[in-house]
């Protein structure tokens, strides 16, 4: 997950959140399909398979295309119609050796990951002083030249919020930083982790450099070891740092997205598109970021089907190269932008239980958001005034104006997780997956047989 919510902030504002009508009773059939959900195996079984029998699935690499080949599988196993992987080819960067020491004045090693498109440094190394900036307006404010030679430090502290939002706010250290650094003549740059946990494991994730700036090697400090460079510096005496952080670019490397299907009635309604993201960050094994969230899908739309005949497809989008920059929605967009979407949905942020859901419809849809509010209500789920944003893999969808459904997740300790080593099956909670594929089979089976017209109107 690398998308920002638009939105998520004011979420937090007083009277955000609808309470369903007690009059609005819940659409035939949605008790039966929660009663099913919730007892769902799918999800989780299909996520234990691909954390399990895949592994790490870094965007563009051998295992990113092992996990479409075990992907493909696994879905026309489940019975899923015109399965199948759709290729793109795109340039892939790849980690080598992270390490850091301070040489003086207090020499230890610190723990820290190199951040996506990083530069590489020379095998041996490259050494400077530390130049420390508390936030990243810090950064911004250096004059020109001023850190010629110098390894630039941003601390800050993200605090966990239930939306996520403070991942907008605090990330920009971790996409805009390297960038300023380089302008500013800095050989390198650390920061502290874009996380909320206090483990000593760093979170990675990608930044692009900015147009005519100068790649220069970049990564990110465990928050402890982050912790522990703040006070260094506060004793008043230069500290200076030695990085090794060795990586590599490689051109026209294959990736490519896996699509699936559950074939609809009544081709001219339009598509339903559930969508997720197979590849992961190298670290871990990308359980809740995001195998969790095709574990979701797919149980979900089995669940829909299960309910009675359906009359829009369902069609499942699970993207490859999204932790880079959302390559597979782009390829999905360029393949099939000009056919037929009604809806549009993604899970990609974790494993834990849905707790609201926001509408981005057609005018004149608020029935249908009723009906969809009705069926969640039991699930704990509601309803806000919020308009949905959608998630990277559906972005372009979402920009063309093609109508989005997001049931919002708990995104308190997913921070805690995301971009480490410690995104492992283990952090899933059972009873909270089902939560969600609860959720979102009410969801598809409400919007694949609307009545209404739905799409780009």
């Amino acid at each position: 997950m690398q998308k920002i919510r638009p939105g998520t902030l004011a979420a937090l504002l007083l009277g955000s959140i609808l309470t369903p009508s007690p009059l609005l009773a819940a659409p035939p059939g949605a008790d039966t399909i929660r009663a099913a959900a919730l007892t769902d195996t799918v999800a989780m079984d299909f996520t234990e398979g691909l954390t399990t029998e895949v592994g790490p699935r870094p965007a563009g690499t051998p295992q990113e295309a092992r996990a479409r080949d075990w992907t493909v599988a696994k879905l026309k196993s489940l019975g899923f119609a015109n399965v199948r992987a759709e290729p793109y080819t795109m340039p892939v960067w790849l980690r080598g050796r992270d390490e850091a020491r301070v040489t003086s004045p207090f020499p230890q090693n610190l723990v820290l990951a190199a951040l996506g498109n990083s530069a590489s440094t020379p095998e041996k190394g490259i050494e400077g002083e530390v130049a420390y900036f508390p936030t990243l307006a810090d950064l911004e404010a250096a004059p020109e030249g001023s850190l010629t030679g110098k390894i630039a430090f941003v601390s800050h502290a993200m605090r966990p919020t239930q939306d996520g939002s403070s991942y907008g706010i605090s990330g920009a250290a971790r996409r805009q930083g390297p960038s300023i650094a380089s302008k500013k003549g800095a050989i390198a740059i650390v920061i502290r982790s874009i996380g909320t946990d206090n483990h000593r494991q760093p979170h990675t994730g990608v930044q692009m450099w900015a147009d005519g700036v100068k790649p220069i090697p970049a990564a990110a400090l465990s928050v402890p070891d982050a912790e522990q460079l703040v006070r260094m510096v506060s004793r008043g005496q230069p500290v200076r740092l030695h990085l090794t952080l060795t990586s590599k670019m490689l051109k026209d490397q294959p990736s490519g997205n896996v699509i699936a299907e559950i074939p609809g009635s009544d081709p001219g309604a339009g598509i339903v598109v559930a969508a997720c993201h197979l590849d992961s960050w190298d670290q871990g094994t990308g359980a809740i970021d995001d195998g969790a969230g095709c574990g979701i899908i797919a149980a979900a739309a089995l669940q829909a089907a299960k309910a009675g005949p359906l009359r829009r497809t369902i069609r499942l989008l699970m993207a490859g190269a999204e932790e880079v920059g959302g390559n597979g929605g782009r390829a999905y967009f360029d393949a099939h932008g000009k056919e037929a979407h009604a809806m549009t949905m993604e899970s990609d942020f974790g494993a834990d239980r849905v707790w609201r859901v926001d509408f981005k419809l057609p005018q004149g849809h608020e029935a249908l958001a009723r009906r969809i509010a009705a069926g969640l209500a039991p699930l704990g789920v509601g309803a806000s005034r919020l308009p949905a944003g959608g998630g990277s893999d559906i972005e372009p969808l979402v920009k063309a104006g093609v109508p989005v459904i997001d049931l919002q997740q708990d995104g308190t300790r997913y921070f805690d997780i995301h971009h480490t080593p410690d995104d492992t099956l283990d952090k899933i909670d059972p009873a909270q997956l089902r939560q969600n594929v609860a959720a979102w089979a009410v969801a598809l089976f409400e919007t694949a047989n609307a009545p209404e017209k739905l799409g780009i109107n």
